[in-house]
This record gives structure tokens, C-alpha cells and sequence, in this order.
């Protein structure tokens, strides 16, 4: 079809059986491709790019060409080979050369041309379409105007591609390499109940399955979508498709429950209408049910398709290529009933609603001295009823693990509430799980607990049952960085398996992604219900995973440290103090309530210092610990005990110490960010000269910044990330309503990056720029290139508005509004660039639900630590010869962190010598990083990679 070039010019001839087809022709090459007509003769047309290297003749030729109704024909079996096939591997194609390739993707979608591209569509380097004409013409940005490139061999799923590669950069070939080790079709359904962050997780699989060249679909409706079948219920996703997916609540893509699915012929023909699709591989979201039906589907798809091959509703070839079928979970549910995964999507959103509401309950509570009754979701399961009792330190919680009988249950409730309430306690919160019961399985109803209140204790009793409000609204921080990482995991996870290879879940351990067999978490989740319905409520606790028998046991210790004897004998009880140093954060208060509580229920003494080592040395500020006085503290932002950023050294070391001799504090708990951390180390170098310091002493990191060293988690991190999650999304609605506008947003953390990262993530930004990177010339020229061509396909579009993250220390020179200047003046005029600073807003205000039942955790922990260290320094405490080298004795100095899938106690001494850059105020090792490329590589962004 093509000519030899002449004067430079190539020519390709194209024929038109009649003149309404010559017409729409040329509408589709001037309208939609943009060349210009340049002359015309008879029944031949010319028409060329802007500098005349590409000329295409339209010729009206009834024999050399397709008629109407062989084009039509031609163009639904291109559209239906859409997803399944390489049409370069169908006939003989032409490759003309087009410069803006994202700009052509987004006009042939426009005028609803059908569209292939190769690799994807992220960084695509082909595109396909088919003319009125019924040619697959390709477009390419490589210098070659014309090219006719032979067919190529069929694509087989599960197979590297053999085709023509054209010349592309290093940074994009490497991703191409990383795309075609295996491509394939991947769907992404949510089905069961709906949770706040599915939609991040379907943006997360649709992104990343397109990065890495595959096809991306979405089942509409669940599995109800794949029984329905056909494009309105299995759709093909777009890069654009899934825009503003991450601040939505519930599912875009719909979920339903499916009666069909459950019997043999619903699954035939969801396998007959994957098939179709060309899917091989599918990700599900959802609860247990969910993925139950999933691994089931896998299970049976040998014979299913072995029966639509024998009964010829399918082909050899499709019987072939879709022998296996991947199935990958991932866990959505408000409970968070999963067994192997220690939060599930949406939980903690679900969670953040129960909390506000309590908070707001909790007021009037007060005001008129009533009590409520709370019911919060959970059949099966009291996690959210556990959690936040916890977090709202309420006085009694029903929940189905931990039954009792009907007469128990209401004497223990009506002891600790009458307790409670001659201790001066105005105010009675009860929260009752909807899948309360006794010990004979009988429910309990929110009414149920109220009678009892009214008519044992007479007290002016409310009911309030929440419901669906706690699936409502958008997902919390947590949520959305979950659900994505657990996208971008299942993505690599099917890529991964083999047909023998068990059905994987993506699961979380304490701050690790982790996959485990979905089969047997499955089964494991099962057996709960079975446990319960068999009354082996005993049983039922032990398949929970360790961290709710802790939380049980912690809630249960801080509840009655107001009124039951204490749990240890005299000669085991201790002074402890806690004092909190650095920056305010949320969960310090948290952080002090759950101390002190489980203090009182051990029998120990706690003690506050007030506002930080200074106010120690210079006023004696320790105060002992009353009950009523911190009642409430949980749910409130800041310090109430004062907090500053002055160290032991930077005070008075030998007053301090002269007070810890005054007060015999036995142990001591700091609750702080990187002042506290050198605070720590501090007193214990001071050991040898201060005996008053040889006692257990252990660090609680809490700092916005999260750049304490021997933890990846620090209190206040996640209530920062919702705060700072809550100003992006708004400032985002302000940029999107201009349409060309973006934002560059000054973020906190000193010289850590790790909010700007997250927040980066959970918001969408086109760009975080962070201390440990700095601002590179050519990464900031690639970033605003990007803007230009972004908002030059996004045009009049809505959810178009861009954010640019830049943290404070980023740049020294380039200011955020400098930074906005450059990015203005080289906008071409394309978008305008405004800034945001929002400050200390980033602190936060009431605690996240997070935040407050870390606190918990880590505080008691902290105070078992104590516990267990005492002994060891007890020979010691007055030797005129301290060991201080002696590891077992630096051991009872120590942070406590989360490292990746542990909670751990590590020695100060080893942190600050070997793992720390003292001068940066930071870790030595940085371990979010693999979440910066995820958080790029989701929106599109390419980093210059440095040596």
C-alpha cells in the first residue's frame, strides 16, 4: 500500500467502494487525525500532515475495495478480537507517525473509534484503529512517517509477544521487558458487601496491570456480572477510567450477591463469557463468601471448559489458551472477620466512623448524665465492637467471641457501670456487636441492654444502632494506602503463580504485605462460626489472630482498673513515670491513658511528668495518676501532660536524675519523635554516673514524621496522613473545578519523606518531591513536561485537577512557590499552578482510631517491658562499677517498633551507633521506599533514576 518515498515524502493509497464511504473517510483522517486537504481530483482525494512528509490518496475503486456491509462485518470481528488478539497479527498494517500519541488515544475515544495499544497505554508506543474504510492503520512517534509492518504471530496468553519493537528510551524499554515476561487479561470484581477503599483497590489492579502491559477489565455487578456477561458487565478499564477512584466511597464497579453463581450452570457461563473477554486471570475483592465462590470457580474450571468444548461453545484454540484460570484475593470487608490478614479493606474506615459517632454520643452522654447503647456492625465477628471500646473508653462491650450467660453478662455490666459511676463518672457507654450472644447462643439486642440499665440501675438509657453509616463515605488513609498496595500486589501475584501454584490472598502483617492461601484463610475464617455456633467460644478465640486476644485482654485490664483489686502482689508493684517529649502527635494522650489504667489494674503507681524534661528540672512537675482525671483522654488531639522538645542534656541532667532518686521511679516510658529517641540515649549513657537511671526505660515513637530509628510505624503518622488526606482531597475539588489548574502542597517531616510519600499515594499526586531525593533540574523539567501533556489530554475534563507534594527540607533553594513559578512560566499556558501550605493542620485534631488503639498496645507493652526488665538492672542499681557495655543490660533501654511483620523491643545502643544518621535526624535505612515507585508508577510519573 505504500510508495517509495519521493522529494522525502511517503504515499499511501487508500480505496473507498463509494462516495459516502470516500466522505467519511476523509471526515476520519481531517477530524479526528488532524491532516489537512490539499487537492483534489475527480474521485481521487490527497490529503498530508503539516510538513508534507506524509500524503494519503483516497481513491473511489468499487473493486479493490470492501463493500459497506463487508466493512461493517470486518470492523464487530476487529472489536470483538479487541482484547484477545494482536491485530498485527491479523493482516499486513500500516504505521503512520504521529507525535502526540496520548492526545490521539484521547480523541479516538472521544469519537468512539475502537482503539488497541501497544505496549499499553500508560507509556504507549503504537496505536491502533480501524478507518471507515476498514484498514488497521497504526500511529508510532518514531522519526519514520511511514512503515508497513508484516503481520506478526498470534498472541497467546501466558506468552512473550514476538513483534516488532520500535525505537524507544532505555527507562521505557526496561518497563516494556518488565511487562511482556507474562501478559495477560486481568479483571478486577468486588462482590460481597461493600467497603470504603474498594475503589483504590480497583484503581490500584487496573493501573497496575496496564503498567505492566496487560489488559485491565472491571466485572460490573460482581458475579452477577459474569453470568450477565457481554461489554455492559465486562468491561475493558482505561488508565483514565479509574481517575478519582481513591477519594469515592463503596464501588464504582457495583457489587451484588449471585444465586446463579452458586449452582454449576451459573459458573458455566461466567467461564463461557471470561473466555469471550479473553480474561485469564481474575482478582476479587470481597469478604469470605466471596472468595469462597472464587476458588471454587478455579477449582472447577478445568471441567467447565472441558464442557464448553465438548458441547462446541468454544473453539480448540480458546480451549487451549484458556486451560487455567488465576485467581488472586483480595480482603474487603467492614468487619474485618479475615483470619491471616490483620486488617481488611475498609475495617478502619468503618472503624472511624464508629469512633466519631461515640465521640459525638459521648457529650451529650455527659451533659445529662445518660447512658447509651451502641450497636455496631458485626455478625460473626466484635472486632469493630473490641476496637472501639477501646478507642472510646467505653465500660462495657458485647461481642459474639466472648459470651456469657444471660444472668453474668448483665450482673458484670451492672457492677462495672455502677462502679464506674460512683467513682464520678457522669456518662455510660455500652457497645453491642449485632452478632452479640450468650453462652447458649441466645442474641443480644441494643434494647436488650438497655432494659437491663434501665430497669437494674435506673439509668436514663438511648439507643443508637448506626448501620449503614459505617460502610458510608470515603476510605480512611490506612484504607486507601491498603487497598492499594494490595492492588499493586495481586497484580504481581498473578503474574507470578502457576497452574499448580494455590489460590494466593494478599494480606497485611503488621506493616507487611503478605500473600497467604486463600484456601486456607478461608477455612480458617469458617471455623470461627462453627466454633461459636458448636459453643467452643474457647476455640473460637484461638483461630482469632494473637493481636485481638491482646486487644481483648488490654480492654478488658484498662476497663476495670478503677475498681478490681490489682493483679499483682505488693512486693511486685512498681513507680513508673511517662512523660512525652517532641511535637505534639496524635495518640499521645492515648498513649498516657492506657498507661496509667493498666497501671492501676497491675497494682503499679503511675506517674505523669509534665511538659517534657524542662518542666521536670526546672518546676519538679510529676504528678501521680487519678482515674477520673484522665477519664476521656483517649479521644483527645495534643498533649495534656505537655510535651517540648528539650533533651535530658539540653536541661539539667543531675536534677533529673536527682528527682528520679526523690520519686524511686522503677521504670520509664517516653512517648515522643526523635527528640525522645536522643533523649533516651542520653539517659542511658548517663547510667554509670546517675544510678537513678538504671531502670527499665522504653521509647513509644510518636512523631508525625515517622523518622524514629527500629520502627517503620510512629503514633501520629496516620492521624497526619488523615488530616493532611482530608486538605488534599479538598484542594484537589478546587483545582479539578477550574479544569487547568495545579497544586503544589507544602508538606511536613522534617528531612524524612515519608508523609509526602503517603499522602502522595493516598491523594493521587502527580508528583512528591522528598528530602532524601532532593529536587534534580531534569526530574523537575521531566515532572512539568508530564503536567503539559496531562492537562493537554485532560482538557475540559472533569477530575482534572493535578497535585504537586514538595516536602519543607525538599529544597533549600527551590521554595514551594518557587517551585510553583517554574512550573507556571513553563506551562506553556497550558495550566495555572497555585500553592496550599496547610501547617500544623497536619497534627491533626482528635486521634484516628489507629492511632488510638496503637497507643493502647504499645503502652502496655511498654509497661511489660518494664515488668520483665526490672530484675536485670536490680544488682546494679547501686554498683560503683556499671557494666555499660553489657548487651543485656543496654537491652532494658529500648524502642518499641513495628519491623515489617513484628512488634519488637530494640536496644537504644544498637539504634543510635549503627542505625541512625544522628546528623539528619533519621534512619539509616529507608523502608517506604518501594512505595515511592508504587505511588509513581500509579499515576503515570517516570523518575530518572540516579546512579
Amino acid at each position: 500500500m505504500g510508495l517509495p518515498p519521493v522529494n522525502g515524502t511517503s504515499c499511501l493509497s487508500l480505496y473507498a467502494s463509494t462516495k459516502d464511504l470516500l466522505t467519511q473517510a476523509i471526515n476520519f483522517y481531517t477530524n479526528v487525525i488532524g491532516l489537512d486537504l490539499h487537492s483534489e481530483d475527480g474521485e481521487k482525494l490527497y490529503l498530508s500532515n503539516e510538513d508534507n512528509k506524509l500524503a494519503i490518496k483516497l481513491i473511489v475503486d468499487a473493486k479493490l475495495s470492501l463493500n459497506s456491509d463487508e466493512i461493517y462485518e470486518k470492523r464487530e470481528k476487529l472489536i470483538k478480537l479487541l482484547n484477545v488478539n494482536d491485530w498485527r497479527s491479523l493482516e499486513t498494517t500500516v504505521v503512520l507517525k504521529y507525535t502526540k500519541l496520548n492526545q490521539l488515544i484521547s480523541t479516538l475515544k472521544t469519537f468512539k473509534q475502537p482503539v488497541q495499544i501497544s505496549p499499553n497505554e500508560l507509556y504507549p508506543n503504537e496505536v491502533y484503529t480501524v478507518d471507515p474504510l476498514g484498514n488497521i492503520v497504526g500511529f508510532t512517534a518514531t522519526e519514520n512517517p511511514l512503515s508497513v509492518i508484516p503481520p506478526v504471530e498470534k498472541f497467546i496468553s501466558g506468552e512473550n509477544i514476538t513483534s516488532t519493537i520500535m525505537s524507544t528510551s532505555v527507562s521505557d524499554r526496561s518497563r516494556q521487558d518488565e511487562g511482556v515476561k507474562l501478559r495477560r487479561n486481568i479483571a478486577i470484581m468486588t462482590s460481597g458487601g461493600d467497603a470504603p477503599g474498594m475503589n483504590a483497590n480497583v484503581r490500584a489492579v487496573v493501573r497496575a496491570a496496564i503498567f505492566r502491559g496487560c489488559k485491565a477489565f472491571a466485572i460490573m455487578e460482581g458475579y452477577e456480572g459474569l453470568i450477565r456477561g457481554g461489554p455492559k458487565y465486562i468491561k475493558e478499564m482505561s488508565w483514565h477510567d479509574v481517575r478519582g477512584y481513591l477519594t469515592e466511597g463503596g464501588t464504582n464497579i457495583g457489587t451484588a450477591r449471585s444465586k446463579d453463581f452458586r449452582e454449576r450452570p451459573g459458573r458455566l457461563k461466567a467461564c463461557k463469557h471470561m473466555i469471550e473477554a479473553g480474561i485469564d486471570a481474575l482478582i476479587v475483592c470481597g469478604g469470605d463468601g466471596s472468595l469462597t465462590g472464587a476458588d471454587l470457580f478455579r477449582s472447577e474450571w478445568p471441567s467447565l471448559i472441558k464442557e464448553l468444548k465438548d458441547t462446541n461453545q468454544i473453539s480448540d484454540h480458546e480451549f487451549n489458551t484458556y486451560k487455567h484460570l488465576t485467581i488472586c484475593g483480595t480482603v474487603g470487608s467492614i468487619d474485618n472477620d479475615m483470619s491471616t490478614t490483620d486488617a481488611t479493606i475498609g475495617a478502619y474506615s468503618s472503624l472511624d466512623r464508629i469512633c466519631r459517632a461515640i465521640d459525638y454520643i459521648d457529650a451529650t452522654a455527659n451533659s445529662h448524665s445518660r447512658a447509651f447503647v451502641v450497636e455496631v456492625m458485626g455478625r460473626h465477628c466484635g472486632w469493630l465492637a473490641l476496637m472501639a471500646g477501646i478507642a472510646t473508653s467505653a465500660d462495657y462491650i458485647l461481642i459474639p467471641e466472648k459470651p456469657s450467660s444471660s444472668r453474668v453478662w448483665e450482673e458484670q455490666m451492672c457492677d462495672i457501670v455502677n462502679k464506674h459511676r460512683a467513682k464520678g463518672k457522669r456518662k455510660t457507654i455500652v457497645i453491642v456487636a449485632e452478632g452479640a450472644i450468650t453462652s447458649d447462643l441466645k442474641p443480644i439486642s441494643a434494647n436488650d441492654v438497655k432494659d437491663v440499665l434501665v430497669n437494674r440501675l435506673g439509668l436514663d438509657t438511648r439507643v443508637t444502632t448506626l448501620g449503614h453509616v459505617q460502610r458510608g463515605g470515603t476510605a480512611v488513609a490506612y484504607d486507601r494506602i491498603l487497598a492499594t498496595l494490595q492492588g499493586v500486589e495481586a497484580v504481581k501475584a498473578v503474574l507470578d503463580v502457576t497452574p499448580d501454584t494455590p489460590s494466593p490472598l494478599i494480606a497485611i502483617e503488621e506493616n507487611k504485605i503478605v500473600r497467604k492461601p486463600l484456601v486456607e484463610a478461608v477455612r480458617i475464617t469458617k471455623s470461627v462460626a462453627e466454633a461459636i455456633q458448636n459453643k467452643d467460644f474457647e476455640k473460637a478465640m484461638s483461630l482469632r489472630d494473637s493481636e485481638f486476644t491482646d486487644h481483648l485482654s488490654n480492654f478488658i485490664a484498662m476497663n476495670s482498673a478503677s475498681h478490681n483489686e490489682p493483679t499483682l502482689p505488693k512486693e511486685k508493684r512498681k513507680k513508673i513515670a511517662i512523660i512525652n517529649i517532641g511535637a505534639p502527635a496524635g495518640g499521645m494522650n492515648s498513649a498516657v491513658y492506657a498507661f496509667a489504667t493498666y497501671c492501676m489494674s497491675r497494682g503499679h503507681t503511675p506517674y505523669a511528668i509534665h511538659n517534657g524534661f524542662a518542666g521536670l528540672a526546672r518546676h519538679e512537675s510529676v504528678r501521680s495518676m487519678d482515674w477520673l482525671e484522665i477519664e476521656g483522654w483517649n479521644s483527645i488531639g495534643g498533649s495534656e501532660i505537655g510535651t517540648n522538645r528539650q533533651t535530658p542534656e539540653d536541661t539539667d541532667v543531675g536534677m533529673i536524675a536527682h528527682y528520679f532518686e526523690k520519686y524511686q521511679f522503677d521504670g520509664l516510658v517516653i512517648v515522643g519523635g526523635f527528640e525522645a529517641f536522643v533523649s533516651l540515649d542520653q539517659l542511658e549513657k548517663a547510667r554509670p554516673m546517675y544510678p537513678a537511671f538504671r531502670i527499665p526505660m522504653v521509647l513509644i515513637p510518636a512523631t508525625i514524621s515517622n523518622n524514629v530509628p527500629g520502627t517503620e510505624y510512629s503514633l501520629g503518622s496516620d492521624t497526619c496522613l488523615n488530616s493532611l488526606m482530608d486538605y488534599c482531597d479538598v484542594i484537589k475539588l478546587s483545582a479539578s473545578a477550574t479544569r487547568d489548574r495545579a497544586f503544589v502542597i507544602e508538606v511536613q517531616g522534617g528531612n524524612s519523606g515519608y508523609i509526602a510519600t503517603f499522602a502522595s499515594l493516598i491523594s493521587g499526586a502527580q508528583a512528591s518531591y522528598v528530602p532524601e531525593e532532593g529536587i534534580a533540574l531534569d526530574q523537575l523539567e521531566l515532572d512539568i513536561k508530564s503536567l503539559k501533556e496531562a492537562f493537554s489530554v485532560d482538557r475540559g475534563l472533569s477530575k482534572s485537577g493535578k497535585l504537586i507534594l514538595k516536602s519543607t527540607n525538599a529544597s533549600k533553594v527551590l521554595t514551594t512557590q518557587v517551585l510553583a513559578d517554574i512550573m507556571k512560566s513553563e506551562s506553556s499556558g497550558e495550566f495555572d499552578v497555585k500553592t496550599a501550605i496547610p501547617g500544623h493542620v497536619q497534627q491533626g485534631g482528635l486521634p484516628s482510631p489507629i492511632d488510638r488503639t496503637r497507643a493502647a498496645r504499645f503502652a502496655i507493652k511498654a509497661v511489660q517491658f518494664i515488668e520483665s526488665g526490672s530484675d536485670t538492672l536490680k544488682q546494679f542499681k547501686y554498683a560503683l562499677d556499671f557494666p555499660s557495655d553489657d548487651r543485656q543490660l543496654q537491652s532494658t533501654a529500648a524502642v518499641l517498633g513495628i519491623k515489617s511483620s513484628h512488634l519488637r523491643f530494640k536496644s537504644i545502643r544498637q539504634l543510635y551507633d549503627f542505625e541512625t544518621e544522628i546528623g539528619k535526624r533519621m534512619p539509616k535505612h529507608i523502608h517506604w521506599a518501594k512505595t515511592r515507585d508504587i505511588a509513581d508508577q500509579l499515576v503515570g510519573r517516570t523518575r530518572i533514576s540516579r546512579p
